[in-house]
């Protein structure tokens, strides 16, 4: 089965109950497979510890109270001898009366492994008492009975022994310990994991899916509206709940909603508000170039010159289009020079000028500081200042005043374009930098330009680093401004 085509909420659920699982098979191991084995470790290193404690009070006057103490509190026998073999000191627990035998070869071998050493002794278990007699066929089962038992609780001693020094005179630490049978142990807690584990799988399932379901279902839905928004819905909202991150995407997905279905609706705007200023040039053209074809003794040079502006808004109506679309698609490379920033300004707003003048424009130029040079690319700064002077002239109103400033401060310059018009509702300064946003008016042609000019302006100030921004009072007029980096 491919896990990639498992519904989230099954695949949650397989690795839930997978590392489950996983813990039961890592407390099996421990508690039943691993459980002699650590057993013996854990009490060899008791034993190496009290050894340890006993060859460093050997000279103790009160080492042989040291000696039992340790014999009780762990349950081992002590015998201390010399190399021959010949007892020095010998404490045996209450439940290990046995002799420690061979106690010349142990010490040999403790001498030949590099004076110390442990080994395990099989000790059987007492011989069974008789029993009245039987047939011949229930002796042998009662004797396969009890030659398994004996099997299975047959006893380990463990011998350890190390070799010490007193005096000059070398001597053995022999330590004897009865090592228990796990066997009965192992059967106790086998049987107990198979309860705990009939338990902690039930447990597991039912968490399992609680929690498969809890994180699953948010999801879910947050899927089907997620469809539901591409298929052009724009009105979806997503309702995550439960986790935050969940609930932190439906708020996310909410907000991308807003902002398709508000970049939906400027799109139709942009489709109808091009299409209207498309209409009306090609309109005037066609007419007077019709008028010129019926009546061509009648050709004047007023008629020629409408077809001439006309034709030369819809070129610029067409490159700010093509300029838009190269600048969002990042095919636009800048091409960094430092220039006069001061006097490019300064001839914009002249030149400027120059062309509205027979329509009353008035454009003043002002600076804080004489000339101010920057790093930047001069086409598309002038391209932006050249957007914000037509946006000041196409809404100045009656005064068509403008005024042009350049000011410094810290490590920026800025230049502002103020005009003197009707102003802009505060609700809709956010959204004047979309493209052909109208503050809710009926579209209407511009004195110049194609309308798109703010966004442009937007977009190349981003791409230097740079800010932009407006300051509007309704019947007052605006400021537009943008700041660029001064060299360092």
């Amino acid at each position: 089965m491919n896990l990639n085509k498992l519904r989230l909420k099954w695949k949650v659920f397989a690795f839930l109950l997978g590392f489950c699982a996983l813990l039961l098979v890592v407390l099996w191991l421990f508690q039943i497979v691993f459980l002699d084995t650590f057993y013996k470790k854990i009490k060899v290193t008791e034993i190496r510890r009290s050894a340890a404690e006993i060859v460093n009070n050997i000279e103790s006057e009160s080492i042989s109270e040291i000696i039992a103490d340790i014999s009780n509190t762990n349950d081992i026998a002590v015998n201390i001898t010399n190399l021959s073999g010949r007892n020095l000191m010998r404490i045996l627990s209450s439940e290990n009366r046995r002799r420690i035998e061979e106690n010349a070869a142990l010490i040999t071998k403790a001498l030949a492994n590099g004076g110390e050493i442990h080994e395990y002794i099989a000790s059987p278990p007492p011989a069974p008492s008789a029993s009245r007699p039987r047939d011949n066929a229930a002796n042998d089962r009662a004797e396969n009975s009890r030659t398994v038992n004996r099997r299975r609780l047959q006893i380990q001693s463990l011998i350890y022994v190390k070799i010490a020094s007193k005096q000059g005179e070398q001597y053995a630490v022999i330590i004897r310990a009865v090592i228990s049978p796990v066997n009965a142990t192992v059967t106790t807690l086998r049987f107990q994991l198979y309860y705990i584990s009939c338990v902690i799988i039930f447990l597991a399932v039912i968490l399992a899916i609680v929690i498969a379901k809890r994180v699953s279902k948010p999801i879910e839905e947050i899927s089907q509206s997620a469809m539901t928004l591409a298929n052009g819905n724009y009105d979806t909202r997503f309702t995550g709940t439960g986790f935050y991150e969940i609930v932190a995407l439906s708020d996310t997905l909410n907000t991308a909603a807003v902002e398709l279905s508000r970049v939906e609706s400027l799109r139709r705007e942009l489709l109808a508000n091009v299409s209207h200023d498309l209409r009306t040039p090609l309109a005037l053209i066609y007419s007077y170039a019709e008028m010129m074809h019926d009546f061509p003794s009648e050709v004047t040079p007023e008629q020629t010159q409408t077809i001439m502006d006309e034709t030369r808004r819809l070129t610029t109506l067409v490159n700010d289009i093509l300029d838009m679309s190269k600048l969002e698609n990042e095919m636009e490379k800048l091409n960094v020079s430092r220039y006069n920033l001061t006097q490019s300004i300064s001839e914009t707003a002249n030149i400027t000028e120059k062309l509205l003048k027979r329509e009353g424009f008035k454009i003043a130029f002002s600076s804080d500081k004489g000339d101010v040079y920057v790093d930047a690319d001069k086409a598309k700064i002038d391209r932006a200042f050249y957007n914000l002077l037509i946006n000041a002239i196409n809404y100045s109103g009656e005064s068509r005043n403008i005024l042009v400033k350049q000011t410094t401060a810290n490590n920026f310059v800025r230049i502002s374009v103020t005009d003197y018009g009707e102003g802009i509702a505060e609700a809709d300064l956010p959204f004047i930098w979309d493209r052909y946003y109208k503050s809710g008016k009926a579209h209407k042609r511009a004195v110049t330009g194609s309308g798109l000019g703010l966004s442009i302006v937007k977009k190349i100030v981003g791409i230097h680093g740079g800010k932009y921004g407006v300051a509007s009072e309704t019947g007052k007029g605006s400021t537009f401004w943008f700041e660029i980096v001064l060299p360092g």
